[in-house]
């Protein structure tokens, strides 16, 4: 159930996307592109006034000129999750995807349980890389939080908790600089110009 949602202006899909190298990369992605980037946190309760996790991503991706595409808050649930991350894939402006919540270990917890069966390619190395950050700003209360990154019809989707400091991080350190480069590489070489 959808409690409040905000719809900012937002650029199509294929505004940038660009071709592979031969390497395999899409080092020649353009930074600061046009890409539309959906905000989804996943609570038990509360608005988008005081939710400091999507807060925290809005502001990561504000701070490099992004614009938001949409932003949700919606309950935790396991169908609910998966039908807005899925609903959110099938959008021709949303070209990333990042929720915040649902990722601990509680058992109505089940955003990874959601959103994982949706992602044709995971990207176990984020897991890694936000662990390792996360553990610098919370310490170990990082043991608890869960995260999940991976590709779903060509667009990223990122799991993380609804920790501001923690997500503030990750989302400006991993997210924000590979954004236009993991929807170049997810898009593939036939998006070029598209």
């Amino acid at each position: 159930m959808v409690r409040q949602a905000s719809v900012l202006p937002a650029c199509s899909r294929t505004g940038a996307m660009t071709a592979e190298t031969d390497a395999g990369s899409a080092d020649d992605a353009p930074s600061n592109g046009e890409i539309g980037v959906a905000v989804v946190t996943i609570s038990a309760g509360g608005t988008i006034e005081d939710d400091a996790g999507g807060d925290a991503i809005v502001d990561a991706f504000g701070a490099d000129e992004r614009e938001i595409a949409i932003r949700e808050l919606i309950d935790r649930g396991h169908d609910n999750v998966q039908a807005k991350v899925s609903r959110l894939i099938d959008r021709d402006d949303v070209d990333i995807i990042v929720t915040a919540g649902g990722t601990g270990i509680e058992p109505e917890d089940a955003t990874v349980e959601a959103v994982r069966p949706l992602l044709e390619k995971e990207l176990s190395a984020f897991s890694e890389l936000f662990y390792a950050l996360a553990f610098d700003e919370i310490g170990t209360k990082a043991v608890t939080s869960r995260t999940l990154a991976g590709v779903s019809d060509r667009t990223p989707v990122f799991c993380l908790p609804n920790e501001p400091v923690a997500t503030s991080t990750a989302v400006e350190s991993i997210i924000v600089p590979e954004a236009d480069r993991l929807v170049a590489l997810a898009n593939g070489p036939d998006s070029a110009g598209a």
